[in-house]
């Protein structure tokens, strides 16, 4: 039986990491064998193109060029890692995907959403999540949070407040769009919390009672 796949989104520093190692301890329990990954990035190659994106100035990059560079990435992740995994039957857990292009170059960074459309559309086809979990936070809270980490802050980090709120917004834009696709979760809520309303989520939308 093909695999799950499932996609976090959200803003930086809404916990996706801590709930993505919550949902794998919980499928491992359950004997489904999971593979967790990222984006951009994920394989070798794409991994390079995340050392492009998320390092140097701000400006390095047009959105347009980001959104190229990101679908490359994400064309090699899903045929060498994503794909092959759905196909012997594991589940698929990726920090990021597709929405965040729609996001970050799209409605933050000005590139018309039916241009994004059309490069999804051209690179992978229909291929889409069977869930994603969109984390909303405050983008203050999120951004002081990456900077309680202590690791030197990506190129979208250091984005503007404007930059960030849009972004959120964005978010919860396609969550309302696509409401039978998308959950949104309030980061807000204590890990546990958050985690049992994912699981819950899991559960009921894809009839997953494992």
């Amino acid at each position: 039986m093909r695999g799950r796949f499932l996609t976090l989104e959200g803003g930086e520093g809404a916990g996706k990491t801590t709930l993505i190692q919550a949902l794998k301890r919980w499928l491992d329990s359950q004997g489904i064998e999971v593979v967790v990954t990222r984006e951009p990035g994920g394989t070798p190659g794409a991994e390079v193109l995340r050392d492009i994106l998320l390092n140097g100035a701000t400006d390095r990059w047009s959105p347009v060029t980001e959104a190229l560079l990101m679908y490359a990435a994400r064309v090699d992740h899903v045929e060498r890692l994503i794909e092959p995994a759905l196909a012997r039957g594991c589940w698929v857990i990726s920090d990021r995907f597709a929405d965040s292009t729609r996001a970050y170059q799209g409605v933050a960074g000005g590139v018309p959403a039916e241009r994004i459309s059309q490069i999804h559309t051209a690179a992978l086809g229909d291929f889409q999540p069977d869930l994603t979990l969109i984390l909303d936070l405050d983008p203050k809270i999120g951004l002081a949070r990456t900077v309680a980490r202590g690791e030197d802050a990506t190129r979208f980090e250091r984005f503007d407040t404007q930059f960030h709120d849009k972004l959120r917004q964005a978010f919860l834009d396609i969550a309302a769009e696509e409401p039978n696709r998308c959950e949104v979760l309030n980061a807000l809520d204590t890990q546990d919390v958050v985690a049992s309303k994912a699981i819950a989520a899991i559960e009921t939308r894809l009839g997953q009672t494992v």
